[in-house]
């Protein structure tokens, strides 16, 4: 018997870092394992306290929801909580466990540390309420759907809306705010598929994954209580639950992932009283089909090549000289002759950006390499989305091998970098370009709060100042001296900018007087297929604008 038990312990501590028994009170019964290495405490100082003393204040409501998820199904499946080292600080842990009935209700749990994770092998969820974003819940949620009907099992995506959730919260101070977050969430996590599956999307909406056989009544009014609970008025915030029954089997997991964003995003987007979650969820299905067709039509439009580049100069802003070009899409077919906008947009939404993104690289080096005049070079763009995509980076690394020429031609232009979840990792990406030989370009500089953050986390050889921040600096009355101040900055740093949106004589005086290095815009004229005609025009412009002839 001992020798059996043994065994059973040293086949655990292959996953495990630390086991744990929990008595039918949820307090700490037995401890084994590296206690000492992982939180260092004596494995002796946890003997009789509750397990939910163990975690961080801001994970507790969360452990006793795991326990109860025990309570319900027997067992719990890699989820993450921080345990409290012995000096207050958070130490994150993968947690396993059972609840076994016949041996007094005890919970056995097994912890493994993350401490040796690689920074971006988790998907970040939100520190208040637990959850996923909508980004990542796609793929988790197609993985599950898909899962459960290998198993037999049926799964549905289950949609709650909170419309006065926003109202509550200004109620609130800041802790009762972020505690209310957190049971919502907790709530949301418990009935979810194997306790990990469920998303916040703003505005108070949420999705998960759950069983089909969901009491959504239950929930409605579970969450209901969570809110007059928390509000002091006692009026709390009306839920609405509802299922969507997706068509699963059609259709393999990573078009059901994009359809599945596709449609989440409508569903987050939706705003005002006419917006009914019932009559959503009825229409999801068909939404999801929809997303999907359009899925595979882009990426015959993307494997194809079927569309064309479009130039346009960025110029020196001393003397008109042209620094390089940008490469834009031009859709043919049937997508010809509309906004590209559109399709890139919904390439984003859905996740197929990086496939994309390759594929006008591709086109770009094979126009670059038929070019007589070597002097010539491109900035192509690059989703945030893209740059984390294990796929996109492996991808380019092999497209940049065989064209090891391009160095000095080619430039990369960081775009939608409100994406981007991991800085340290960009940067990472970012500098492995640079090294290679190919400048990188930050877009839409002065859109957003985070810029500054950018501009400090990841290095790059210029940045383009956004061109709506420069038409609202021009008639603000401190406009120039922002922009004049974000120029010197820059200078400052060593890195170049272009000005966006240059449509007029007086909008090229301003950013000139502000101290910008370069200019973009429809006042050296709109981009074009003719590369040779855009050239034309260019040089016609720079000879009327800079040099007076």
């Amino acid at each position: 018997m001992k020798t059996d038990r043994n065994r059973f312990v040293a086949f655990a501590f292959c996953w495990a870092d630390i086991l744990l028994e929990l008595d039918a009170d949820r307090c700490v019964l037995f401890v084994a394992g590296a206690v000492e290495r992982v939180i260092g405490k004596q494995p002796a100082a946890l003997i009789g306290i509750p397990a939910r003393d163990l975690v961080i204040e801001t994970d507790r409501l969360l452990i006793d929801n795991l326990l109860n998820i025990a309570d319900k199904r027997g067992r719990v499946d890699d989820m993450t909580l921080r345990l409290l080292d012995e000096e207050d600080e958070p130490v994150s842990v993968n947690v396993v466990g059972y609840r076994f009935e016949d041996l007094g209700g005890h919970y056995y749990v097994a912890l493994r540390s993350l401490a040796g994770q690689v920074a971006g092998d988790m998907r970040p969820k939100d520190r208040e309420t637990g959850l996923y974003g909508v980004e990542h819940f796609s793929d988790i949620a197609s993985r599950r759907l898909k899962e459960a009907q290998k198993q037999g099992r049926d799964a549905e995506l289950t949609l709650v809306s909170l419309p006065t959730l926003g109202a509550l919260q200004q109620r609130l101070d800041e802790s009762a705010g972020l505690a209310l977050n957190q049971t919502i969430g907790a709530a949301l996590k418990a009935v979810s598929i194997d306790g990990d599956s469920a998303a916040g999307l703003g505005e108070g909406r949420y999705a998960l994954i759950s069983d089909a056989a969901l009491d959504t009544a239950q929930l409605r009014n579970h969450l209901g209580d969570i809110t007059k609970d928390a509000d002091p008025t006692g009026e709390g915030a009306q839920a609405e639950v509802a299922q969507a029954d997706l068509p699963t089997a059609d259709f393999v997991e990573e078009d059901l992932a994009a359809g599945l964003v596709y449609a989440i995003n409508q569903f987050s987007a939706q705003q005002g009283g006419a917006f009914s979650l019932a009559e959503f969820s009825r229409n999801l299905g068909s939404m999801v089909v929809e997303a999907q067709t359009a899925v595979n039509s882009f990426k015959d439009v993307v494997s194809d090549a079927n569309f064309d580049i479009a130039f346009h100069p960025i110029l020196s802003i001393q003397d008109g000289a042209i620094q390089h070009y940008e490469a834009l899409v031009r859709f043919r077919g049937d997508m010809g002759g509309q906004s590209p906008f559109r399709y890139i947009n919904f390439a984003e939404e859905t996740g197929l950006i990086w496939r994309f993104d390759i594929a006008m690289l591709r086109k770009v080096l094979e126009w670059l390499r038929q070019q007589q005049d070597k002097q010539v070079s491109v900035a192509v763009n690059v989703s945030g989305n893209s740059i984390g995509n294990l796929s996109f980076l492996n991808a380019l690394q092999g497209v940049l091998k065989t064209n090891i020429w391009a160095r000095g031609r080619l430039l990369f232009e960081v775009t939608e970098s409100a994406r981007i979840d991991n800085l340290e990792e960009t940067d990472r990406v970012l500098q492995n370009l640079r090294k290679q030989g190919f400048k990188v370009c930050l877009d839409d500089f002065g859109a957003g709060a985070a810029s500054f953050q950018y501009l400090t986390a990841l290095e790059v050889d210029i940045v383009k100042l956004d061109g709506e921040s420069v038409q609202n600096a021009r008639k603000a009355r401190k406009g120039r001296a922002l922009m004049t101040s974000m120029t010197r900055l820059c200078s400052d740093l060593g890195v170049k900018t272009v000005a966006e949106m240059i449509d007029d004589e007086a909008g090229l005086e301003f950013v000139r007087d502000c101290g910008v290095d370069c200019v973009q815009g429809y006042l050296f004229g709109l981009p074009s297929t003719d590369f040779k005609d855009v050239m034309r025009r260019t040089q016609l412009s720079a000879k009327q604008l800079f040099r007076g002839e």
